[in-house]
């Protein structure tokens, strides 16, 4: 939507009120995803939300808090600078007649610096979803379900590299959040080799569903906070 003149953009917001910024990461998925994962995810998922809804669409923002990842490779910007981009943002898209942004989150790691309240003077209504709250499969971290989302949109995904990682399904919900608090600080520490699931029989077939999941729930999920009536 952004690649729209300036013209094109105001005639669209006299109309539609609402903006999506999508905000991702550039970091390690293992030996068979890109870097660019999370901002690939949560651009495709943006980009249908987006299209059904009528909301202006914004360009994603591709780098996040990921340092956790140390030291495989990880482009982060701190939780302050994130926390400050999208508050100018959203000043800016007030300033041009926005009224209500959705801040779709696409890393574990932007969380904290997501939650902060994004009020104030001049500000729109700011609501801030992260993508997995709207699936019943657990996320993990190249793992199935980010694995089989990758092959239904990128032809970058190289299944011949893809190893299983820590797998928690043996063990209790307090050695399970031990291990979570740990991969806060260090993930590879956590997992061993990056990685948080079992990559290794994911499908595109998954993939699709998934995103068809997800992009359904965000949709009543945002109808919702819009009108205050669940659809």
């Amino acid at each position: 939507m952004i690649t729209d003149t300036d013209p094109d953009i105001r005639k669209f917001i006299k109309k539609n009120k609402t903006a999506i910024i999508p905000v991702g990461a550039t970091e390690q998925h293992g030996a068979h995803l890109p870097v660019s994962t999370d901002a690939d995810i949560i651009t495709e998922i943006a980009g249908r939300l987006a299209k059904n809804r009528r909301y202006l669409l914004l360009p994603t923002i591709t780098y996040g808090v990921s340092y956790e990842h140390a030291p495989l490779l990880n482009l982060s910007i701190t939780p302050g600078t994130l926390r400050r981009t999208i508050r100018d943002l959203c000043h800016s898209l007030a300033a041009n007649g926005i009224n209500t942004v959705f801040v779709l989150n696409g890393h574990h790691g932007n969380q904290k610096a997501l939650d902060s309240a994004f009020t104030g003077r001049g500000m729109p209504r700011v609501f801030v979803l992260s993508y997995w709250h709207y699936m019943k499969k657990d996320l993990g971290h190249a793992g199935f379900a980010e694995t089989s989302i990758m092959l239904a949109i990128s032809r970058h995904v190289k299944m011949n590299r893809a190893k299983r990682g820590l797998d928690t399904n043996n063990l209790t919900k307090t050695e399970i959040q031990k291990l979570e608090k740990l991969a806060q600080k260090s993930f590879l520490r956590a997992t061993k080799n990056g990685i948080w699931g079992n990559p290794t029989n994911a499908t595109k077939g998954d993939g699709q569903a998934i995103l068809s999941e997800i992009v359904s729930n965000l949709a009543k999920r945002c109808q919702t906070c819009l009108t205050g009536r669940d659809p």
